[in-house]
C-alpha cells in the first residue's frame, strides 16, 4: 500500500484554503458588505480566537515596534488594498494578479532590502510570472471597461504583502507571533476609526454572508491556513510546499469562471496557467535555514 507523508495533505488544506480565500473574498466584495465591514470582520473574528490563547499561554510583547509595523503593512494596508480590489475586480483576474505579483516584488524587495541573491530558476519563475500577467492584461489595455481601479488595488495588496513578508524575515517573527500581532494590532488601531468614521453595511447584509467571511476570513485564513502551511513546510519541506502553493492560480481561477460566471477567453487560461508554473519555479528555493515565509 502506497503510504503518503502526512505534510502532503497539510500543504493540499493550506492551498486550497488559500485559493478558496480568492474566492469568498470575492463573494464579500460583491455582496452588500464594505470592504471596511469584511476587514472589521476578519480582524475581529481572529482577535477573539486568538487574544486567549496569547493571554494564557503564549503571551510575547504586542507592543514591540516590529510587530506593529508589521502588522500595518500586512494587517491594515494589506486587508485595506485587497478587499477594496474584491469589490470591482474579477475573481480570476485576482488569481493571476494576488499569487502572480507577490513572489515577483517578494524576490524584488528580497534583493533591494536584504541583498538576497537569487538562483537561476527563481529569476526564471519570476519571468514567467511576468509573462503570463502580461497575456491577461495587455489585451484589457485596448478595452473598453478593461482594467478597474480594483486591480490597481490588488497591485497595491501585493506590494504591502511582500513587504511585510520580507520584514518578518529580516526580523525573525515567528508565525504564532504574525498571527496573533496582525490580528490584534489591526483591530487595536482599525476598530475606533471603523467604529465612528468608516462606512458600515453590516446592519444591510444577510447573516449567512456575514457568517462565511467571520469564519473563512478570520479563522480558515488566518489561522488553519497558517498552521498547515507551517505544519507541511516542517514535514515535507519548503520546495514542495511551494510547488503545491503553484496550483492556486488554477485552482482559484477556474473555480471562479464556474461560480461567478466569469468571461473565459484565452488570455486568461494562458495567464493563470502561466503564472502557475512559474510560482512553481521560482517557489523552490524561497525557504533557507529552516525559516518560513507565509504565502499570503
Amino acid at each position: 500500500m502506497l503510504h503518503i507523508n502526512s505534510g502532503y495533505y497539510f500543504a493540499l488544506v493550506a492551498a486550497l484554503i488559500w485559493s478558496g480565500f480568492i474566492i469568498v473574498s470575492r463573494m464579500g466584495g460583491i455582496s452588500a458588505l464594505e470592504a471596511y465591514d469584511i476587514i472589521a470582520i476578519r480582524y475581529t473574528t481572529c482577535a477573539l480566537i486568538v487574544l486567549p490563547i496569547w493571554w494564557f499561554k503564549l503571551r510575547f510583547n504586542l507592543l514591540d515596534k516590529k510587530l506593529i509595523a508589521c502588522s500595518l503593512i500586512g494587517g491594515l494596508a494589506y486587508a485595506l488594498c485587497t478587499f477594496h480590489g474584491f469589490e470591482y475586480a474579477p475573481a480570476s483576474h485576482a488569481a493571476v494578479l494576488l499569487p502572480g505579483l507577490m513572489p515577483l516584488f517578494i524576490i524584488v524587495f528580497s534583493f533591494l532590502i536584504n541583498g538576497e541573491r537569487h538562483a537561476f530558476e527563481k529569476w526564471l519563475g519570476i519571468g514567467i510570472i511576468t509573462l503570463g500577467i502580461l497575456t491577461l492584461f495587455v489585451p484589457l489595455l485596448s478595452a473598453q471597461q478593461g482594467l478597474t481601479i480594483g486591480h490597481l488595488y490588488l497591485l497595491g495588496g501585493s506590494v504591502c504583502w511582500s513587504l511585510f513578508s520580507i520584514l518578518i524575515k529580516r526580523w525573525g517573527i515567528t508565525p504564532w507571533q504574525v498571527t496573533v500581532s496582525l490580528a490584534v494590532v489591526t483591530c487595536v488601531f482599525y476598530m475606533p476609526v471603523y467604529l465612528t468614521m468608516l462606512p458600515n453595511n453590516l446592519s444591510m447584509a444577510m447573516i449567512d454572508t456575514i457568517a462565511i467571511q467571520a469564519v473563512y476570513q478570520g479563522f480558515l485564513a488566518t489561522i488553519v491556513q497558517v498552521l498547515c502551511y507551517v505544519r507541511a513546510v516542517q514535514s515535507i519541506g519548503p520546495s514542495s510546499m511551494g510547488a503545491m502553493m503553484a496550483i492556486v492560480p488554477l485552482v482559484s481561477g477556474i473555480t471562479a469562471i464556474f461560480v461567478f460566471g466569469e468571461v473565459v477567453s484565452v488570455t486568461l487560461i494562458a495567464g493563470l496557467s502561466l503564472v502557475s508554473f512559474g510560482a512553481f519555479l521560482a517557489h523552490q528555493t524561497w525557504f533557507t535555514n529552516g525559516k518560513v515565509r507565509l504565502f499570503r
